[in-house]
Protein backbone atom coordinates (compact mmCIF):
# COMPACT_ATOMS: atom_id res chain seq x y z
CA UNK A 1 0.00 0.00 0.00
CA UNK A 2 1.64 3.35 -0.93
CA UNK A 3 1.40 6.06 1.37
CA UNK A 4 -1.40 8.88 2.05
CA UNK A 5 -0.62 11.69 -0.50
CA UNK A 6 -0.81 14.89 1.11
CA UNK A 7 -0.13 18.17 -0.49
CA UNK A 8 0.31 21.78 1.91
CA UNK A 9 -0.73 25.19 0.51
CA UNK A 10 0.02 28.07 2.30
CA UNK A 11 -2.95 30.37 2.07
CA UNK A 12 -1.64 34.17 2.81
CA UNK A 13 -3.61 35.25 5.58
CA UNK A 14 -5.70 32.90 6.31
CA UNK A 15 -3.45 30.03 7.19
CA UNK A 16 -2.57 26.29 5.12
CA UNK A 17 -4.57 24.14 3.22
CA UNK A 18 -3.81 20.49 3.48
CA UNK A 19 -4.96 18.51 0.68
CA UNK A 20 -5.23 14.78 0.99
CA UNK A 21 -6.30 12.01 -1.40
CA UNK A 22 -7.30 8.84 -0.03
CA UNK A 23 -5.77 5.23 -1.25
CA UNK A 24 -9.52 5.05 -2.73
CA UNK A 25 -9.16 8.43 -5.01
CA UNK A 26 -10.97 10.26 -2.32
CA UNK A 27 -10.32 14.04 -1.68
CA UNK A 28 -10.12 15.75 1.21
CA UNK A 29 -9.08 18.75 2.88
CA UNK A 30 -8.13 20.47 5.71
CA UNK A 31 -7.72 24.57 6.14
CA UNK A 32 -5.48 25.30 9.62
CA UNK A 33 -6.72 28.74 10.27
CA UNK A 34 -4.53 30.83 12.05
CA UNK A 35 -6.62 31.39 14.97
CA UNK A 36 -6.42 27.70 15.35
CA UNK A 37 -9.99 26.90 13.63
CA UNK A 38 -10.04 24.20 11.05
CA UNK A 39 -11.92 23.78 7.98
CA UNK A 40 -12.70 20.23 6.90
CA UNK A 41 -14.19 19.25 3.26
CA UNK A 42 -15.09 16.24 1.19
CA UNK A 43 -15.12 16.16 -2.45
CA UNK A 44 -17.91 14.19 -4.42
CA UNK A 45 -16.51 11.07 -5.70
CA UNK A 46 -17.45 11.86 -9.04
CA UNK A 47 -16.37 14.94 -9.07
CA UNK A 48 -12.74 15.56 -6.96
CA UNK A 49 -13.18 19.12 -7.34
CA UNK A 50 -16.64 19.68 -6.40
CA UNK A 51 -17.17 19.88 -2.59
CA UNK A 52 -19.68 17.85 -1.44
CA UNK A 53 -19.74 18.85 2.45
CA UNK A 54 -17.48 21.74 4.56
CA UNK A 55 -17.55 21.40 8.27
CA UNK A 56 -15.77 24.46 10.13
CA UNK A 57 -14.54 23.51 13.47
CA UNK A 58 -12.99 25.24 16.60
CA UNK A 59 -9.49 24.83 17.82
CA UNK A 60 -10.49 22.08 20.55
CA UNK A 61 -13.08 21.01 18.27
CA UNK A 62 -10.06 20.06 15.82
CA UNK A 63 -7.91 18.82 18.45
CA UNK A 64 -11.07 16.32 20.16
CA UNK A 65 -11.36 14.87 16.38
CA UNK A 66 -7.62 14.18 16.42
CA UNK A 67 -7.70 12.59 19.36
CA UNK A 68 -10.93 10.56 18.04
CA UNK A 69 -9.29 9.97 14.85
CA UNK A 70 -5.72 8.75 16.41
CA UNK A 71 -5.70 9.19 20.22
CA UNK A 72 -2.10 8.65 19.97
CA UNK A 73 -1.73 11.65 18.09
CA UNK A 74 -0.89 15.33 19.85
CA UNK A 75 -2.89 18.27 18.72
CA UNK A 76 -0.05 21.19 18.17
CA UNK A 77 -1.08 22.41 21.27
CA UNK A 78 -0.80 19.15 23.66
CA UNK A 79 2.99 18.70 24.71
CA UNK A 80 3.11 15.25 26.37
CA UNK A 81 0.79 13.03 28.19
CA UNK A 82 2.04 10.28 30.40
CA UNK A 83 -0.06 7.08 32.73
CA UNK A 84 0.26 9.38 35.39
CA UNK A 85 -2.22 11.60 33.88
CA UNK A 86 -0.52 14.59 33.33
CA UNK A 87 -0.29 16.46 30.38
CA UNK A 88 1.32 19.72 28.93
CA UNK A 89 -0.27 22.08 27.08
CA UNK A 90 0.32 25.61 24.92
CA UNK A 91 -1.92 28.22 26.14
CA UNK A 92 -2.13 31.33 24.49
CA UNK A 93 -2.44 34.53 25.65
CA UNK A 94 -4.90 36.50 23.30
CA UNK A 95 -3.76 40.50 22.75
CA UNK A 96 -7.69 41.27 24.70
CA UNK A 97 -6.92 38.98 27.32
CA UNK A 98 -7.76 40.43 30.54
CA UNK A 99 -4.58 39.00 31.65
CA UNK A 100 -2.55 41.02 28.89
CA UNK A 101 -0.32 43.34 31.37
CA UNK A 102 -0.97 41.64 34.45
CA UNK A 103 1.20 39.49 36.37
CA UNK A 104 1.09 35.71 36.42
CA UNK A 105 0.38 35.36 39.98
CA UNK A 106 -2.98 37.47 39.99
CA UNK A 107 -4.25 34.71 37.87
CA UNK A 108 -3.75 32.41 40.93
CA UNK A 109 -3.10 29.11 38.27
CA UNK A 110 -2.22 26.74 40.58
CA UNK A 111 -4.12 27.26 43.37
CA UNK A 112 -7.33 27.41 41.82
CA UNK A 113 -6.45 24.67 39.15
CA UNK A 114 -3.48 22.68 40.49
CA UNK A 115 -1.88 23.17 37.43
CA UNK A 116 1.64 24.98 36.83
CA UNK A 117 2.81 27.47 34.29
CA UNK A 118 6.31 25.71 33.88
CA UNK A 119 7.36 27.90 30.55
CA UNK A 120 6.23 31.08 28.86
CA UNK A 121 6.76 31.18 25.08
CA UNK A 122 7.35 35.23 23.92
CA UNK A 123 8.19 35.95 20.36
CA UNK A 124 11.96 33.74 19.75
CA UNK A 125 12.12 33.36 23.42
CA UNK A 126 11.77 30.90 25.75
CA UNK A 127 11.46 32.40 29.97
CA UNK A 128 11.82 28.75 31.97
CA UNK A 129 9.65 29.10 35.40
CA UNK A 130 8.42 32.41 35.52
CA UNK A 131 7.98 33.73 38.48
CA UNK A 132 4.38 35.13 40.47
CA UNK A 133 5.54 38.74 39.25
CA UNK A 134 5.97 37.92 35.60
CA UNK A 135 4.15 40.32 33.55
CA UNK A 136 2.22 38.29 30.97
CA UNK A 137 1.65 39.63 27.43
CA UNK A 138 -0.80 39.43 24.33
CA UNK A 139 0.69 37.08 22.19
CA UNK A 140 2.27 35.00 25.22
CA UNK A 141 1.82 31.09 24.63
CA UNK A 142 1.72 29.45 28.68
CA UNK A 143 3.55 25.93 28.63
CA UNK A 144 1.09 24.26 31.24
CA UNK A 145 1.27 20.84 32.94
CA UNK A 146 -1.92 19.01 35.16
CA UNK A 147 -3.76 16.96 34.87
CA UNK A 148 -6.16 16.65 32.65
CA UNK A 149 -9.30 18.61 34.59
CA UNK A 150 -6.15 21.57 35.52
CA UNK A 151 -5.35 22.21 32.30
CA UNK A 152 -8.29 22.69 31.02
CA UNK A 153 -9.49 24.60 34.41
CA UNK A 154 -5.99 26.81 33.09
CA UNK A 155 -7.06 27.17 30.09
CA UNK A 156 -10.85 28.45 30.81
CA UNK A 157 -8.94 30.85 33.77
CA UNK A 158 -7.09 32.58 30.57
CA UNK A 159 -10.36 32.54 28.51
CA UNK A 160 -9.51 29.75 25.98
CA UNK A 161 -12.53 26.89 25.70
Amino acid sequence: MSAPRLRATPLPGIGVQYDLVTREDRHLSVVAHRDGARTVSVYRADDPDSCAQSLRLTGAEAGTLIDALKPSHHSASLLYTSDLGLVAERIAVAAASRWNGRVLGETRMRTETGASIVAVLRRAEAIPSPAPDFRLAGGDTLIVIGTREGVDAAASILGRE
